[in-house]
């Protein structure tokens, strides 16, 4: 072995309490370091021939790489969707590590089933019935990418040909219908090989980002029968605005289509006795995307992916090869997603929902949708802001109000302020800003401290 594998192993006790010790240092000051940077491009070092040991490289990380980092796991990063660790999950991320499992098959080791209970939990936190079955993927994109690769072979059901066994040229041109995707669903089509042409926008209601259901009717109507991908969204990523989902839903009685419904962080919403009728009719769906390392707080990556149609997910997913063994109607992970090998992502999940349980991760939805609700207050008192939706949910869009277009630097001077992260966007054609609340950690105090800059940088 390796001298300096060699003294690490031997000092391996020693050496982790002080990587534990210095992790509870970056955790300590989260709330006093600078919550994003507006980043100086570093170039590479050459690699290091001999090495340092662990000691030597949590020193050198410390030096070269801990300042420029963003506070994402903090309570003031509002840009993105973006939870932080709860410290169960950031125990069970540990352990993820440490046991090193690779879950994709159930020949060595009871971590698939550890998967399956944890997708079983969640299922039930989202109060979805027992037809939808689930597996973890690494993010929302790989999620919708799944959902609607599922959807394509669904397609091809209906034409009476297997597109994973004769490929996309024997199913021909696809429609998606949707009215705010968001942009994953975009880059899903184009690695499916439908084309971003494919996706088809329909009209929203006015003021919102909510599709216009008699205007996908008739959509659905102008294909003559064709079969089609529906893409709804539970929770918009600028407003978290919600389609009619049971409207959508009904519309199957007289045109053929996959449903794929994309909620994110939505489908948090029915962790809200308030909110909960938005999902109502998300059971309906034939695939859902859920983001895990939004709302449910869990470390990066982590999402889950259900489909009532396994099946055909097998039928498009299937890794053959004698050493996985025989494929079962129990398959194993290998043969229901993109990914082969992977972390045992269900760990962290897995270990929240057992700290914390449904009441615990309720109220930290709950008090985020208030905090938002709270800082939309404080915005639209403001005379420099104007709200550009009611919030909904747990997103505040707003821009300024009399030179919108300088909304981009304004999120710089929010950033450099060092005291919250915002990220931009366009609604409705206007240059705007999101604050998107999804922190376990986030209290009142915190929207305080986001609006008094606000309000400094009014002008």
């Amino acid at each position: 072995m390796h001298p300096l594998l060699d003294d690490d192993l031997a000092r391996l006790p020693e050496l982790l309490d002080e990587t534990r010790a210095y992790a509870v240092r970056l955790l300590e000051g989260l709330d006093d370091r600078p919550v994003a940077r507006v980043p100086a491009r570093r170039r590479p070092e050459p690699l290091p021939a001999e090495g340092t040991g662990l000691r030597g490289a949590v020193k050198a990380f410390a030096e070269r790489w801990e300042a420029g980092l963003a506070a994402s796991a903090g309570p003031r990063y509002l840009g993105f969707v973006t939870g932080g660790a709860t410290p169960a999950s950031l125990a069970g991320d540990w352990l993820t590590g440490t046991l090193d499992q690779n879950p994709t098959s159930g020949i060595d080791s009871t971590g698939p089933d550890l998967e399956r209970e944890t997708v079983a939990w969640l299922r039930e936190l989202f109060g979805l019935p027992g037809e939808h079955e689930g597996t973890l993927v690494s993010g929302a994109t790989m999620s919708n990418f799944t959902g609607l690769a599922v959807g394509r072979e669904w397609l091809g059901e209906r034409a009476g040909i297997s597109v994973a066994d004769q490929g996309l040229a024997a199913l021909g041109p696809v429609t998606v219908l949707s009215a705010s995707p968001h942009s994953s669903i975009g880059k899903a089509v184009s690695m499916l090989g439908l084309g971003r042409s494919a996706l088809r926008r329909v009209e929203v209601l006015p003021g919102r980002e909510a599709v216009n259901v008699t205007r996908l009717e008739r959509a659905l109507e102008e294909l003559g029968g064709r079969p089609a991908i529906v893409v709804a969204n539970a929770g918009t990523v600028n407003t978290v605005d919600f389609d009619d989902l049971r409207a959508i839903a009904a519309l199957r009685e007289r045109y053929p289509f996959w449903l794929h419904v994309d909620a994110a962080f939505g489908a948090f919403a029915a962790l809200s006795p308030a909110h909960a009728h938005l999902l109502d009719g998300l059971g309906e769906a034939d695939s859902i995307c859920v983001d895990l390392h939004k709302w449910l707080n869990v470390p990066y990556d982590s999402a889950v992916q259900f489909t009532r149609r396994r099946d055909l997910q097998i039928r498009t997913f299937a890794n053959s090869a004698a050493y996985l063994g025989p494929l079962s109607d129990d398959p194993d992970f290998v043969h229901l997603t993109p990914e082969n090998s992977r972390r045992l992502r269900a760990i962290p999940a897995w270990f929240t929902l057992a700290a914390y349980g449904r009441e615990g991760h309720a109220e930290i939805v709950r008090r985020d949708i208030a905090l938002a609700g709270l800082l939309g207050e404080r915005i639209a008192a403001m005379p420099g802001y104007r709200l550009l939706a009611p919030v909904r949910l747990n997103v505040v869009c707003f821009t300024l109000a009399r030179e919108p277009e300088r909304a981009g630097e304004l999120v710089t001077a929010i950033t450099e302020s060092g005291e919250a992260f915002l990220t931009p966007t366009v609604y409705d054609g206007v240059p705007a800003l999101r604050a998107a609340f999804s922190n376990w950690r986030t209290t009142e105090a915190d929207v305080e401290r986001v609006a008094g800059v606000l309000a400094r940088l009014a002008s």
